[in-house]
């Protein structure tokens, strides 16, 4: 769970957030460590040399939940990250897809795979990802940041029953779909 159950999706807080985490620190070096709210423990972010991951919206538990109820439950989340995609585009102009594909099957297959795509990995985030950058300095929230920043977003569910969860992924490197071989 992260800490962004229970909130209803809204695009201007969404962006809000993606400007904020724009600006917010990137650690240069060190392990990757997951970050989370002091009194529930709840996933707010993970950050590892060079990247930012946070959720930005989480669904509700499909626990139980089947048939036109899922479907609507998936287009649903499909729509409130079409609107923010949406929103994002108009601002710096049309994303461009990078695949989940490699990473996935990397995985599966217990090899390797570079940062940040170990840790979208490690957190089943494996939606295909919507990609800008670099990214302008400065921007609602304020001055520019210190290195380019590229952004992507993707919408992830780890299984069946959980929830369909928004994530935005900052980083200092260019994100490009690694190498099917990573030798």
């Amino acid at each position: 769970m992260t800490a962004r159950a229970r909130e209803p999706f809204d695009v201007t807080r969404a962006t809000s957030d993606v400007d904020a985490a724009l600006s917010a620190p990137v650690p240069t070096t060190g392990p990757t460590a997951d970050e989370g709210e002091p009194a529930t423990g709840e996933w707010t972010a993970t950050r590892g040399e060079g990247f930012l991951l946070l959720p930005l919206w989480e669904g509700e538990s499909l626990t139980g939940v089947y048939g036109p109820e899922w479907n609507d439950a998936e287009a649903a989340a499909e729509a409130n990250l079409t609107a923010l995609v949406t929103a994002l585009d108009r601002r710096w102009g049309p994303h461009r897809t990078v695949s989940m594909r490699v990473p996935l099957h990397r995985g599966r297959a217990g090899e390797p795979l570079p940062e940040p795509f170990h840790t979208l990995a490690a957190k089943d985030c494996y939606g295909d990802l919507a990609v800008w950058g670099p990214v302008p300095p400065g921007g609602p929230s304020g001055g520019p940041p210190a290195t380019p920043r590229w952004l992507a977003l993707s919408l992830n569910q780890s299984d069946g029953d959980a929830p369909m969860i928004i994530t935005a992924l900052v980083s200092v490197r260019p994100i490009t779909e690694p190498a099917d071989d990573p030798g």
